[in-house]
């Protein structure tokens, strides 16, 4: 009986090399069955995984009955909402039994908290559009009179919008 030979060549897949470190950090998550993690889409199909991933999976003090924490972000928390008896079932299916009794919807961005933030600044300052300039002549003259020189810019402006939207 001949021998087979590795058709490797003692390379080996990464999923062997990495199986080990997956399940210590799904387990150190609350994730006992690593698969939740790593067959999100599968479990859950597409259209789910697109929209939400799992978080944790927490225990009760009793240790029955866990929660799913699942990552999603503000506008598709309804929708997933909404399917979150469908939710629970598929991923109990993946553990055999009924592990998990409550999902818990988390919102936020896909991408963390500090990647993700809306950004409050100001928006930049576009230039300013081109004024006809017999418009800002007339303003000018309309605002000349007036002793104040903030409130003659001021009412110079708001001649120059008023007299510029009667053009249009």
């Amino acid at each position: 009986m001949q021998r087979r030979r590795s058709s490797t060549r003692g390379f080996k897949r990464t999923a062997t090399l990495l199986n080990g470190q997956i399940r210590r950090a799904g387990e150190s998550r609350g994730f006992a069955v690593s698969r939740l993690l790593t067959h999100w889409a599968e479990i859950v199909g597409q259209d789910m995984a697109a929209i939400a991933r799992p978080v944790n999976v927490g225990y009760g003090k009793g240790g029955i009955g866990a929660t799913l924490t699942v990552l999603t972000t503000g506008p598709q928390a309804p929708m997933l909402e909404m399917q979150k008896e469908q939710l629970r079932g598929k991923v109990n299916a993946v553990y055999g039994y009924n592990a998990i009794s409550r999902v818990r919807i988390t919102q936020t961005a896909p991408t963390g908290f500090a990647e993700g933030q809306a950004s409050f600044d100001h928006k930049p300052k576009s230039a300013k559009p081109k004024i006809d300039p017999e418009i800002a002549a007339e303003a000018d003259r309309t605002a000349r009179d007036v002793g104040d020189g903030d409130l003659r810019a001021a009412l110079e402006r708001l001649g120059r919008n008023v007299l510029s939207k009667q053009k249009r």
